[in-house]
């Protein structure tokens, strides 16, 4: 059969799809060897698979040989999600104009937040969040603007996990974390300090169509600074209300016939 599709029971398909998984932020470049063990796919089908993906420009390969997510992939990627990143672009911008701090946007996957666009100037603190990135819901302020407009259900069974903790000032339990998505509710924004990350603080407000948080804005900024967020509420609440009511509209249908 094509491909060895009988290599345990697997299809060319999900042997395809193994092997564009194996790339992650944590291993953005991999070597035939490390992807082929990484996907589970043996070498010598990953060798004739990754030479088609090369061809279509899914994957790239560098100088040293080693293989990465190609141009291909990059602009299939800019389509989703499309509608949300087209709306909201200019917003960003406009809020980084505004405070000169880190502006990114995110969604929920999972049980994670996918940050899906970021706006960001030299001056501005360094943080771990990268487009195309994940993080845990509870410890990031985007995560926990979304965490809070979640249906009951999902909350119980999110905070009924063992909570990852990425810093002491982490807040991991239930009881909680679920009296601050209860305020993060009432209030209409989250704000985390060094719960992420020791040296960074967030404010997050969540962009809501229909009473559902389809997506959450954020900012980050020093801790030195973390006095400061409170006035950065304001800003950030206005322009996540833009981006909500401009998703809420028709889309533009361009220029008529």
């Amino acid at each position: 059969m094509a491909g060895g599709s009988r290599e345990s029971g697997r299809t060319v398909t999900s042997k395809v799809l193994a092997i564009l998984g194996a790339f992650d932020a944590a291993h953005p470049q991999l070597t035939l060897t490390d992807l082929a063990r990484r996907s589970g796919v043996p070498l010598s089908t990953a060798h004739r698979l990754v030479a088609e993906l090369e061809e279509w420009q899914a994957l790239s390969r560098d100088p040293d040989g080693r293989l990465r997510v190609g141009l291909r992939l990059w602009e299939l990627g800019q389509l989703a999600p499309g509608r949300l990143l087209g709306v909201a672009r200019p917003w960003l911008q406009e809020l980084f104009v505004t405070t000169g701090e880190n502006v990114h946007l995110a969604v929920r996957d999972g049980l994670e937040v996918l940050y899906v666009d970021k706006v960001y100037g030299r001056r501005a603190v360094p943080i771990v969040s990268r487009t195309g990135g994940r993080l845990p819901m509870h410890p990031t302020g985007v995560g926990k603007a979304l965490l809070a407009y979640e249906p009951d259900w999902f909350v119980k069974s999110y905070l009924a996990r063992k909570l990852e903790r990425p810093t002491p000032h982490t807040i991991i339990e239930p009881g909680r974390l679920a009296r601050e998505l209860a305020a993060v509710r009432t209030q209409g924004y989250a704000l985390t300090y060094e719960e992420m990350t020791l040296g960074s603080c967030s404010a997050a407000a969540p962009i809501l169509v229909d009473g559902r948080a389809m997506a959450a804005l954020g900012i980050v900024v020093s801790s030195r600074r973390a006095r400061e967020l409170p006035r950065l509420v304001e800003p950030l609440l206005a322009v996540a209300d833009q981006i909500a009511r401009a998703c809420a509209s028709p889309p533009s249908s361009g220029s008529g016939p």
